[in-house]
């Protein structure tokens, strides 16, 4: 991929240049939480579609040939906005520049959503597991606000690991926002959040791996371990807990799914620089 340099100054979103298949999107709002952590919300064009839990390249105007990135959509398919949560890169081709936008701003995204994070691509269960670390959050935001999962499953666990207590904040915003949301709240008492931190101290210290072959997980939450007849699973996060977790899974008897073959965990492997 051509890492072009990427302009920093603003664009208006009517005069951008834009490119077969992309749409050019106005920044409606940003909040940065810590020096590695924000998230920004984009105006959503009436004919773009998508599943709670997909993702979408995202880039930036400005460069001969921008800079595209994979990031999954943290707002649910339901909402008039696109919300999407980033971590900071110094020095990455589009992260270092991502992290400065403003209100106003103009950010570019291709039309096309995908993505293996979505209900149809599980059979259906009774608890839904959402194991993901740092910005790996972002789909399960997105799929937490919608309806459809929770009529699929009866309850729904995530669990967030990060390396300090103040990179959980994103995920503690979403259990209140869920809690006061009129159309999912009713079902914020089927919403379950395990947070762990892997440097601070906290009530859960430890990678999620750790604390689920500690059984430290299933204590704290007082339940059984997963048991294929009735849990599925979906996992986002670094490629060492991606992998690390799916071993995890498959010694439970889980196997892996996908869009065209339901089953009982799904992966998802795209990542931001």
């Amino acid at each position: 991929m051509n890492d072009a340099a990427v302009a920093t100054e603003k664009f208006d979103a009517t005069e951008v240049p834009v490119p077969p298949g992309v749409f050019a999107l106005t920044v409606t709002s940003v909040k940065h939480y810590t020096d590695r952590l924000f998230k920004f919300r984009l105006t959503r064009p009436a004919s773009f579609r998508f599943r709670s839990g997909e993702f979408v390249m995202i880039g930036l105007p400005g460069a001969e040939r921008p800079v595209f990135r994979a990031y999954s959509i943290a707002s649910p398919s339901w909402d008039e906005e696109l919300e999407f949560y980033s971590i900071k890169v110094p020095g990455g081709p589009l992260t270092e520049h991502l992290q400065k936008i403003a209100v106003g701003d103009t950010v570019l995204m291709r039309k096309k959503p995908t993505g293996t994070l979505v209900n149809d691509a599980l059979l259906g269960g009774k608890r839904l597991w959402m194991f993901s670390t740092g910005t790996g959050i972002a789909p399960f935001a997105s799929l937490i606000r919608d309806p459809e999962t929770y009529e699929k499953f009866d309850e729904v666990v995530l669990t967030h690991t990060c390396r300090e207590v103040n990179e959980l904040t994103y995920g503690e915003e979403l259990r209140q926002l869920l809690n006061e949301d009129p159309l999912v709240g009713e079902y914020a008492p089927a919403f379950r959040l395990y947070n762990t931190t892997t440097r601070s101290p906290s009530p859960n210290t430890g990678r999620i791996t750790d604390l689920m072959q500690s059984g430290k997980l299933w204590k704290d939450l007082n339940v059984s371990t997963i048991n294929p007849e009735t849990d599925r699973a979906m996992i986002c996060g670094s490629m060492d807990m991606l992998k690390d977790i799916k071993t995890l899974l498959e010694g439970f008897g889980l196997s892996e799914g996908s869009n065209n073959r339901p089953d009982t965990f799904v992966v998802e492997r795209a990542f931001v620089d």
